[in-house]
């Protein structure tokens, strides 16, 4: 009998041993920290036997297969032992891809904008009737829905470590929506394997399934002709001119025309409730996306306008005294602020920092002199903030909490201002996430601002 095992015991994990289980495979799931009582109820609910606190190396290298995932990095010593033992290691994807029928998936990924684009996209989908799970890095878990529902479609948000570990899988509709340097101090500080995983969405694809890119983004140019892609591709750009007989789509003076194939879209963004050239080319991608899934013109049209913000994505939280408050804590690389300050257009208080992942931030300082007149950096180490900024913005602070943080907006926010947190960074030194680090902003705003 085939063994798997599984590492990580969060909502990638968890999925995977109950798929495990009910294909009738031996599993094990092992996690060196803590797992969520959550999960364990129901890895106990399912009978999966599982470990925590800390990982027995005979039982794991004695599995045929393991599923590693998404937050255990390759250096970690546990991965290391197990490819030294020649046993393969494969993602969540990877694995629930395998029992997944006859479904087809949407795929998305990207550097920004993937969380905004996979909900558009699987909102359309629900709208128009359709048997449709969301999954991978938002949603339930990919084979928790594969080993528990029977779904038509499945709508996935992947990140580069998600792909890192594809190999047989395919995405039917694949969406790439940019390439900026992040995550860098997982790929060696070198951009171009970083590159290379996120290229990974458009392995396996046949003449059958469709590519949608942003022919705007320099990086993605660059690789296509790297690769030999039979797909039917479909750019979508506001400034760039990228001839594809497929499709495309293209924004001019705020609407954008969306075309797959025979069908099309017109979409008119000063009608959007999300805001800003990022949330066009996200709603642009969306749009392709439902085209190529078959969707009516007519529904994308309602769903897309119907379509709130997410959630610690340029979410306002409060005005009060003349001061608007947003919580765009998702921000967590150089580029998601790029466009968080693009969209801006009031006098700006920043709150940045947190842990570094190599930025550069150089791209930030154009918008930082036009539009910041208060940087208060928030993290255990500002250093490297407070060097960059300094002489590009009026003020810097460093603080080394979420109090001592927003105390100091609630000084330097004037009538008319507009207090961001965008960080720029992983939330890991102060909170246990983005979520938990937006969650707390918020609760604070409402309680003090």
């Amino acid at each position: 009998m085939k063994n798997i095992v599984v590492l990580g015991g969060g909502i990638s994990g968890y999925g995977s041993a109950i798929l495990a289980k009910k294909k009738g495979f031996g599993v094990f799931l092992s996690d060196a920290g803590k797992i969520a009582d959550r999960y364990k109820s129901k890895l106990d609910e399912w009978e999966v036997p599982y470990e925590e606190g800390g990982h027995t190396e005979e039982r794991i290298l004695a599995a045929t297969e393991v599923v590693k995932s998404p937050g255990i990095p390759d250096t970690a010593p546990i991965v290391r032992r197990v490819r030294e033992a020649g046993i393969p290691v494969i993602s969540e994807i990877e694995f629930a891809g395998r029992y997944m029928g006859r479904a087809k998936c949407i795929c998305i990924t990207g550097s920004n904008g993937k969380t905004t684009t996979t909900s558009i996209i699987y909102k359309i989908l629900c709208d128009a009737g359709y048997n449709v799970a969301l999954g991978g890095n938002i949603g339930e878990s990919f084979a928790y829905s594969v080993a528990t529902g029977s779904y038509d479609w499945y709508v996935l948000e992947l990140s580069s470590f998600q792909l890192d570990g594809m190999y047989r899988f395919r995405a039917h509709i694949g969406v790439l929506m940019n390439i900026t340097p992040d995550h860098l101090d997982r790929y060696d500080h070198c951009f171009q394997n970083y590159i290379d995983a996120k290229m990974r969405i458009t392995q396996n694809m046949t003449s059958r399934d469709w590519f949608i890119y942003s022919g705007d983004d320099a990086v993605i140019r660059e690789q296509l002709p790297k690769y030999d892609l039979r797909m039917r591709q479909l750019p979508f750009m506001a400034h760039s001119a990228v001839a594809s007989g497929a499709g495309d789509a293209f924004l001019c003076d705020g609407v954008f025309t969306a075309t797959a194939g025979k069908a099309s879209v017109e979409i008119d963004t000063a009608k959007l409730q999300i805001k800003g050239l990022h949330n066009a080319y996200n709603a642009m991608a969306a749009a392709l996306a439902a085209l190529a899934a078959g969707v009516e013109p007519a529904q994308i049209r309602r769903s897309l306008y119907d379509f709130a913000p997410v959630e610690h994505r340029l979410e306002p939280v409060l005005e009060k005294d003349g001061v608007l408050w947003i919580n765009d804590s998702k921000a967590t690389n150089v580029d998601s602020v790029y466009y968080a300050l693009e969209s801006m257009t009031r006098p700006v208080v920043w709150i940045a920092g947190g842990t570094d992942k190599g930025n550069d931030y150089e791209p930030l300082k154009a918008f930082a002199r036009e539009k910041v007149h208060t940087l208060v950096c928030m993290g255990v180490d500002n250093e490297k903030l407070v060097r960059e900024f300094t002489g590009v913005v009026p003020e810097v602070v460093s603080t080394d909490s979420l109090d001592a943080a927003l105390r100091a907006c609630r000084a330097a926010a004037r009538p008319g201002d507009v207090v961001l947190l965008s960080p720029a960074c992983a939330s890991f030194d102060l909170f246990k996430n983005y979520e938990n680090r937006g969650e707390l902003f918020k609760e604070w705003v409402r309680a003090n601002a």
